[in-house]
């Protein structure tokens, strides 16, 4: 069956009488509107994660790249005065904000979830730790290092490159992992949709036989079918995708949380994405049924 201008007017205008070629009800109905449908929803997951891992992916790769820490490992009589050098070293540097050294309070929030909340921090060979929020065009850390190097022995730079780059990786990996899983999706609405009108035509081998008699060319009688289970498609992936919508918008959100569990969801625009995939449906199953319709006509030849 080959699609032109004119078979695509002709299908979205339909023809009640062709349209009695194919049963209103029965399995093959109920079996397409509920694939379509479970797909759909399946797939409003599978975009939402993959937008969510987008999001963290860009999140953590801006907020680790315009940071980084500075370690202070001097013995505890000199920690004060290395840490004061290597502020003032910073204060210097061209490309970055800010820098402060952290409190002994903060410090010890860190290490509390391996240490406990009374760790005694004084009686620990615990280096002093500096923040450093670097501009948006960064600092050299190379250049750093060797300053530091030179002035401040006990001070380590971490700019977090090794941190970022697992981490963003991961992220973007699962983005790709929702967008392939999107689309393994409608390789089972096709799947599905081509089996379910291979059905349709097997049990209405005699239907078509006397319309071949009576005159009927097979692409009238393909026209019925690739439209009934397109609208069937349609009409499934609308109401999966408004229960997937209404699913998701109903997942706790993790605020300001940077974590993928807590963010998975649309934000903005990306709410009209999932918009798309009844059309995207319908169109998959347009082509899967022409396809399965010209290949089981061809066997009732």
């Amino acid at each position: 069956m080959k699609f032109d201008l004119k078979t695509l007017r002709a299908l979205i205008a339909g023809d009640r009488h062709a349209d009695r070629v194919v049963p209103p009800s029965g399995f093959t109905a109920q079996l397409t509107l509920f694939a379509s449908g479970a797909m759909a929803f399946l797939a409003v997951f599978a975009l939402a994660l993959s937008l969510a891992s987008g999001r963290l992916a860009d999140r953590w790769g801006d907020e680790l790249a315009r940071t980084a820490t500075i370690r202070i490992v001097a013995p505890q009589d000199q920690r004060a005065e290395q840490t004061s050098a290597a502020l003032a070293v910073l204060q210097t540097t061209p490309g970055i904000e800010s820098a402060r050294a952290l409190s002994d309070d903060e410090q010890q929030a860190l290490l509390a979830p391996w240490f406990g909340q009374d760790l005694p921090l004084d009686n620990l060979p615990v280096p002093r730790l500096i923040e450093i929020v670097s501009q948006d065009q960064g600092f050299d850390p190379t250049g750093l290092r060797l300053r530091l190097a030179a002035e401040v022995p006990g001070a380590v730079l971490d700019d977090h490159s090794r941190w970022r780059a697992p981490l963003v990786s991961a992220a973007n990996r699962l983005r790709l992992l929702g967008w392939g899983s999107a689309l393994l999706i409608l390789g089972a609405v096709a799947a599905m949709v081509t089996l379910a009108a291979n059905a349709a035509l097997s049990a209405n081998a005699q239907v078509v036989a006397v319309l071949r008699l009576v005159g009927a060319t097979d692409r009238y009688i393909a026209q019925a079918f690739v439209r009934r289970f397109t609208i069937r498609a349609l009409i499934g992936s609308a109401g999966g995708v408004v229960i997937g919508l209404i699913a998701v918008w109903l997942i706790p959100s993790g605020g300001d949380a940077p974590g993928i569990l807590t963010g998975i969801g649309f934000q903005g625009a990306g709410w009209l994405v999932p918009l798309a995939l009844p059309f995207i449906s319908a169109m998959v199953a347009l082509l899967a049924t022409a396809y399965a319709a010209s290949r089981a006509l061809r066997s009732l030849s």
